[in-house]
C-alpha cells in the first residue's frame, strides 16, 4: 500500500468508524442528482429512501417531472433542472454520457465548485467519440477531475450496472461491493456512507489515478463482485 492511499484510507476510515457526520454536522445530507436514468434515478430513489433529500434533474424537466410522480418518494425527493440540483445538493451526483462532462464542468463551474461530486460516468467511443479514447487512457480519475475543476471528485458507482444496482440493493451480507477513488478524505468518507446508504458495501481503493484500475475494460469491471473478491482481484490487502 503506497502513502498516499494509505493517508486517504486512515483518514476516511476514522471519519466512518467515528460515526460523524460527513457534511457540517448533519446525518441528512442534501442530495443533487444531474442525469436521473437508469444509475442516477435509482441512486436518488435509494438515499431519498434512506432519509436524504434529493433534488433530481434530467435533460428535460418534464422527463424527470415524471421519474418523481412515478418514484412518489414524497417531500424529500423533487424535480429540478441541473443547475438547481447542483445549486441545492451538498454533495452531486453526476451520470450522463461521458461527452457531456466538459459542458457540465463549464455550464455549473460555480455551482460545483468546492462540493462533494461522485461521478459515475464511463467513456465509450462508440457514443462520445475521440474524447472517451484520451480520458480511458488517462484514466477517468484523472480526465474527469480534469472536466470538472474545483470539485472534490469521487470516482463512484461506475463499476456496476443499472440491472446489478436495482437488483442487489440491500442485499443479505455478503453485500455487493462499491470500488470508491478520490484525493479528499472526506470526499471519501462521505461516499462511502453514501454507499452504504444505498445498500452496498465501499471499498477504497485510493487517489483518483487509481480510478483506472475499475474503469471499463478492467477485470472488475461489470461483475457485482463483494468486498472480499473485488480487494482480492485489485490486490488491495
Amino acid at each position: 500500500m503506497n502513502e498516499k492511499r494509505r493517508a486517504i484510507l486512515a483518514a476516511a476510515s476514522v471519519m466512518l468508524l467515528a460515526g460523524a457526520s460527513p457534511v457540517a454536522g448533519q446525518n441528512r445530507l442534501k442530495i443533487g442528482v444531474i442525469g436521473s436514468g437508469r444509475i442516477g434515478g435509482t441512486l436518488g430513489e435509494y438515499w431519498v429512501r434512506a432519509g436524504h433529500e434529493v433534488v433530481f434533474s434530467a435533460q428535460t424537466i418534464e422527463e424527470v417531472n415524471a421519474l418523481v410522480a412515478r418514484l412518489n418518494l414524497g417531500p424529500r425527493a423533487r424535480a429540478g433542472t441541473p443547475r438547481e440540483a447542483a445549486e441545492f445538493g451538498d454533495v452531486v451526483l453526476v451520470s450522463v454520457p461521458y461527452a457531456a462532462l466538459p459542458q457540465i464542468g463549464r455550464d455549473l463551474a460555480d455551482a460545483l465548485e468546492g462540493k462533494v461530486v461522485l461521478d459515475t460516468c464511463n467513456p465509450y467511443p462508440s457514443r462520445d467519440g475521440n474524447m472517451a479514447v484520451e480520458a480511458r487512457a488517462k484514466g477517468t480519475g484523472v480526465a474527469s477531475a480534469e472536466f470538472l475543476p474545483g470539485v472534490r471528485l469521487v470516482r463512484a458507482f461506475n463499476s456496476v450496472g443499472d440491472v446489478s444496482l436495482r437488483s442487489q440493493a440491500n442485499r443479505r451480507p455478503p453485500r455487493v461491493a462499491i470500488p470508491l477513488a478520490a484525493d479528499d478524505a472526506q470526499a471519501m468518507a462521505i461516499a462511502a456512507r453514501l454507499v452504504e446508504d444505498a445498500g452496498f458495501e465501499p471499498v477504497i481503493v485510493g487517489g483518483l489515478a487509481r480510478a483506472k484500475e475499475f474503469d471499463f475494460g478492467t477485470r472488475v469491471y461489470g461483475y457485482p463482485l463483494t468486498a472480499r473478491e473485488l480487494r482480492r482481484d485489485l490486490g488491495i490487502k
